[in-house]
């Protein structure tokens, strides 16, 4: 019997061991083989749920993960701290669609395919100054990041026909579907504008994130 429970366990160690395994093997492949990019983080960048889906970096770079992967970017990576990025970047703008993360201090890495999704959750707004056009992974912008952290977002669509509003320096009103925590506030536009008393509306996003998919 003694024997039979010894076996039983050495199975079981064996099993969760190589699940653990598998759990901590990020990828398929090697994402070092795709293009390398370093820099400082200085916020996170948020889905309209509140999840981490992604990093602006000191030099402006958007870098882009899975929502999905929220939890385990928090814990490897925080602002002020420098990151080794592998993915694809884009050709026109700053911006990296992420498949690891890698903190430079810590050798901490994140890792995990491109796939993500946006929701709309509680209503929301803020007012401040546009620091600088955020963008979709394709190259379109997309939204704006204020100067007080707070994320706004909308389809690219969306964001041509106020783009008179949504350059660096102009004051923005956004009220629309978000978040707020101790990561950062961010905003699905529904309507925008210099103040809350002259507002036009935004058309929602619509299908999850489709218009930032890289297909």
């Amino acid at each position: 019997m003694r024997v039979r429970h010894t076996l039983l366990a050495a199975t079981v160690i064996t099993a969760a061991t190589s699940a653990a395994a598998l759990a901590q093997r990020p990828t398929g492949y090697d994402p070092t083989q795709l293009p390398e990019v370093r820099g400082k983080v200085v916020q996170y960048l948020l889905t309209a749920r509140g999840n981490v889906d992604g990093l602006i970096l000191m030099d402006g770079t958007e870098v882009y993960v899975a929502p999905r992967l929220s939890n385990q970017l928090v814990f490897a990576v925080r602002p002020g701290e420098s990151v080794t990025i592998h993915g694809l970047k884009a050709k026109a703008v700053r911006l990296v669609l992420a498949v690891s993360v890698t903190n430079d201090a810590t050798g901490s890495t994140v890792a995990g395919d491109l796939r993500s999704s946006r929701d709309e959750t509680n209503q929301i707004e803020a007012v401040g100054r546009v620091k600088k056009q955020l963008h979709s992974p394709r190259g379109d912008v997309d939204g704006a990041l204020l100067e007080d952290g707070t994320i706004v977002r909308m389809s690219p669509s969306e964001a041509q026909k106020f783009a008179s509003q949504l350059g660096p320096g102009q004051t923005l009103f956004a009220q629309g579907y978000g978040s707020e925590s101790v990561l950062g506030r961010i905003i699905a536009a529904r309507a925008l504008g210099v103040d809350k008393e002259h507002t036009q509306p935004v058309a929602p996003i619509g299908t999850p994130r489709t218009d930032r998919l890289v297909r």
